[in-house]
């Protein structure tokens, strides 16, 4: 069931925006509470006359889609995650976290307004895109970086391993060369140290 909103729901949209819903919700919820009025292709006449008295709670809420727009245009946030053996993230970093980490920099933004257009699953930087209203759109950076303690665990592994890989490699030469000794003599060395015998004695 189709519904113009008449105030901003967030699981929906934005006030004036037309929105599908069960027809369950629209009669139990939102139209008795005021958030919404039928949208319904016959009653096109009341659409236009909702948005025309919507146009002032929609020029408002633009403006405030607006003002976050300058705050999250450009904002970078950094992330320290722990990462696996293979340098992918425990998990993926949600819309919600973002949600969430933006609040904390006192900036409301729903998570159903947020994508980013490859999960964040491993380190690196990306972009996040925010549709905040009806030609409103945001853009702002996400770089996850791994925790230092972990950085530095796995550092110190890499160069113990190489470490006994150097010492492997060595202990490997020596074989070869004690092998070399070992090993027996061809026809053309035999006569060459028997040369050699002759010539001094």
């Amino acid at each position: 069931m189709k519904v113009i909103l008449t105030e901003k729901v967030a699981s929906l949209g934005n006030v004036g925006e037309v929105v599908n819903v069960s027809a369950g919700h629209a009669r139990n919820f939102l139209i008795p509470n005021n958030k919404a009025v039928l949208a319904d292709d016959a009653n096109k006449a009341q659409m236009s006359h909702y948005n025309k008295m919507l146009a002032k709670k929609v020029g408002e809420e633009k403006s405030a889609a607006e003002a976050i727009k300058t705050k999250l245009d450009g904002l970078s946030i950094e992330l320290i995650k722990k990462v696996g053996s293979n340098g992918r993230l425990f998990g993926t970093v949600t819309t919600t976290e973002l949600s969430s980490i933006l609040a904390e920099k006192g900036i409301e933004v729903e998570k159903r307004v947020l994508s980013v257009d490859n999960p964040i699953k491993a380190l690196g930087s990306y972009t996040v895109k925010a549709k905040l209203f009806s030609g409103v759109e945001a853009e702002f950076g996400v770089k996850v970086d791994i925790d230092p303690k972990q950085a530095e665990e796995l550092k110190k592994k890499a160069e113990a391993a190489a470490k006994k890989k150097l010492a492997k490699a060595e202990a490997g030469e020596e074989e070869n060369g004690e092998a070399k000794e070992n090993q027996p003599l061809t026809d053309e060395q035999k006569l060459a140290k028997e040369a050699d015998e002759l010539l001094r004695s």
